[in-house]
């Protein structure tokens, strides 16, 4: 994996690498050292110059499912990989999910996540629809576009029955039904996105096999591939552009 990752940063000349969740494997039952040793690696392994921008979501693995989570992990990860929600490159936004909070039971990350969110989208949204309101409140102005989600959890779909291409889960899995809060977000909750970003574009991880999707017939989500092969034999990436 360290060799594959440092041969497309010197291949490709990235600006930005956003890796969307699951960087351990272990990282929701790691001790205070095995998480220092853990953080040592993937710094060895993902090291990149200083002028390319690595920025990373949480996954479950990470911090822990739902019901494994808890605000010590959390604020672990986020003090190494940074807790903040919008980041804006080149007249593009891009909204940082922590998709495993949003289980919608109401538990006190789940709530401040929810909290966090909804603000980002009202910036988001003075930025687009009012320009200069006074609701819209003192500082810089974002982009005027439409925002990227960068989530692990893709949003709710049933299966990746109708996922192809030779990144996609093999054909005996794809018709396997996905669980929500588990394999895939829930209906709630990625009705609560959809609508509060109305999104240019979702990407999502967690799956280890790529999809696209639609949804709403409009809004484009791109389930990434895994890239390390303890999910499968030909790990995968994706590279886009700002044209």
């Amino acid at each position: 994996m360290e060799r594959a990752f440092q041969t497309a940063l010197w291949l490709l000349q990235p600006e930005v690498v956003f890796i969307l969740g699951d960087i351990f494997d272990e990282g929701k039952w790691s001790t205070p050292e095995a998480w220092v040793n853990d953080v040592e690696r993937f710094q060895k392994m993902f090291r990149h110059p200083s002028h390319v921008q690595l920025k990373v979501v949480a996954g479950n693995h990470d911090i822990g499912f739902h019901y494994e989570m808890n605000t010590y992990k959390v604020e672990r990860f986020e003090k190494v990989f940074s807790s903040e929600r919008l980041f804006s490159w080149k007249g593009i936004n891009f909204v940082m999910v922590n998709s495993v909070a949003l289980n919608g039971d109401g538990c006190g990350i789940c709530s401040e996540t929810e909290a966090e969110l909804i603000e980002v989208s009202h910036r988001l949204n003075c930025s687009r629809e009012a320009r200069g309101s006074s609701r819209c409140g003192p500082g810089p102005l974002l982009p005027m576009s439409a925002p990227v989600l960068l989530q692990h959890y893709p949003l709710y779909r049933r299966s990746d029955a109708n996922c192809s291409g030779e990144d996609a889960a093999p054909p005996e899995e794809r018709d396997i039904p996905f669980k929500e809060n588990y394999d895939v977000l829930s209906r709630e909750a990625s009705q609560k996105l959809l609508r509060w970003f109305q999104p240019r574009l979702v990407l999502s991880g967690h799956t280890h096999s790529a999809c696209e999707v639609h949804h709403g017939g409009r809004v484009p989500e791109l389930s990434v591939p895994s890239f390390s092969w303890r999910n499968r034999n030909n790990p995968s990436f994706i590279m886009g552009t700002d044209a």
